[in-house]
């Protein structure tokens, strides 16, 4: 069951992915970069974490970590982070580019 670790997303400019570890498993988000916009485009974490709850938690910190490190705004197109950004949309329009909606 999840508990209340903190997790800690590292940008792996390398391989074009942010990453963090829980429960010793690697859980990534890829990612491509043009003209100010960061594309979600591939979320990997195992079913076991995300039937403890873990995906939203991971999501919202990795949203928060682009949101601070920068202007950059987000599109979603992986399908788990579009739908996890529809569900949350009043907090997460303002990375949005403009005219997109998800």
């Amino acid at each position: 069951m999840m508990n209340d670790k903190e997790i800690i997303i590292t940008n792996n400019e390398f391989l074009r992915q942010f990453e963090t570890v829980i429960d010793e498993e690697l859980i990534t988000v890829e990612y491509a970069q043009q003209e100010r916009k960061i594309f979600l485009t591939k979320l990997k974490m195992s079913e076991n974490l995300q039937g403890n709850g873990y995906i939203e938690r991971f999501l919202e910190t990795l949203l928060s970590h682009i949101q601070d490190s920068g202007n950059d705004r987000v599109v979603p197109t992986s399908p788990e982070i579009a739908k996890f950004m529809r569900k949350n949309r009043r907090k997460y329009k303002d990375l949005l580019p403009v005219g997109l909606n998800i």
